[in-house]
């Protein structure tokens, strides 16, 4: 049996008599830059996570450097951070002229430690920026807490976190701003890349509006700000609209898949995703912790089953980022988790059969 670990033709498939006409639409009009789907997209998302603006770029980096630079952070400046992530997370904060300040993270949900976070923080502290990981949530509260006691910006790395919560209250909600991603394998995925700023402040608002068109003002050719081409293509806005009305339904049947790996690996040396209390969980990943990861992996290929490690080398171990850190040793849990995770195929087309033979072949290797 194959089960893959992603399948975007089938997402396609359920969504292209919405689609096809939309595309044809902007084609034959010509409106392909920051037309009405842009505009409908914006709404639709803010609305979704309960916050007052929505702004759409050309991806998650994107969201991500221009909400830094919009939330005044530079120059000088640290931004605590982890190094569990994708790149994106710690390159943007350099690109700002700040310094990101790597604490480890907690081992149940591989997430910022903010029993770790006080202890980083210096004269210097502008931000912190907890980056919402695999569907769920950071330790928001705490976070939150102590971001406040230090008069400290909170900067959410969401790119995972479209649709995800803490006791109701949405990713966006917790700091000045949050940076979605709509990369092709996220959650809701674009033909291509794509992203959005999510904010309750008006001034942020304003600023990464201008600053994704060259920071031109409300009148055209003249800036106020420095800033990038960074705008969402109309076509992306699109697909995103007609898979955003099935987003819902597809997160559903990811947790129907996660709660039958949950089951079906009882009793396997595998340590299987736990779910923080308050958070929901939209199973962007479901990923285990793995005692022989490498050769599990290596074995489930061989028969049929794709899987992904995310994140094989923390970013503190690679060359550009090796300064940041004390070298290895210096984040143990970030270390360990890195050396022995992996993710296990969710995404809502697979049927059930192929996630208990995914699942099957997991107990095979460790002889469960």
């Amino acid at each position: 049996m194959r089960v893959p670990f992603v399948d975007v033709r089938s997402q396609y498939a359920e969504v292209r008599g919405t689609l096809d006409p939309w595309v044809s639409e902007i084609l034959e009009t010509g409106a392909y830059v920051l037309g009405k789907h842009n505009r409908a997209l914006e709404e639709e998302v803010a609305r979704w996570h309960g916050v007052r603006h929505g702004i759409a770029v050309n991806s998650g980096t994107d969201a991500l450097r221009i909400m830094l630079d919009a939330a005044g952070v530079g120059q000088g400046d640290e931004v605590i951070t982890t190094a569990f992530t994708f790149v994106a997370s710690v390159e943007v904060i350099l690109q700002a002229g700040a310094r990101p300040v790597f604490v480890d993270i907690e081992a149940a949900g591989f997430m910022l430690d903010p029993s770790l976070v006080e202890r980083a923080i210096t004269e210097r502290t502008k931000a912190i920026m907890p980056v919402h990981l695999f569907g769920q949530l950071a330790d928001v509260e705490a976070l939150v807490q102590t971001a406040q006691s230090h008069n400290l910006l909170l900067l959410e790395d969401a790119a995972q976190a479209i649709d995800s919560s803490h006791n109701g209250v949405f990713a966006g909600n917790f700091g000045a701003a949050a940076g979605l991603s709509f990369y092709v394998t996220k959650n809701l995925g674009a033909a291509g890349d794509a992203g959005m700023i999510l904010t309750n402040d008006d001034e942020i608002a304003e600023k990464s509006r201008s600053m994704r068109v060259h920071g031109m003002g409300r009148e055209r050719y003249y800036y106020d700000y420095v800033g990038y081409t960074s705008r969402m293509d109309e076509l992306q806005a699109a697909v995103l609209r007609a898979k955003l009305a099935r987003l819902r339904e597809w997160n559903a049947r990811r947790a129907e898949l996660a709660a039958i790996y949950t089951e079906e690996l009882q009793g396997t040396p595998v340590r299987t995703p736990q779910v923080l209390p308050g958070n929901n969980h939209t199973w962007h990943q479901y990923s285990v912790v793995a005692p022989k990861r490498d050769e599990l992996q290596a074995f489930l290929k061989e028969n049929g089953v794709d899987s992904m490690v995310y994140y094989p080398v923390p970013l503190h171990f690679h060359k550009p980022y090796r300064h940041l850190a004390a070298g290895p040793g210096s984040l143990p849990v970030t270390e360990e988790i890195a050396a022995s995770i992996l993710s296990l195929p969710v995404h809502p087309h697979l049927s059930d059969d192929q996630v208990r033979y995914a699942a099957g072949k997991v107990r095979e290797f460790y002889g469960a």
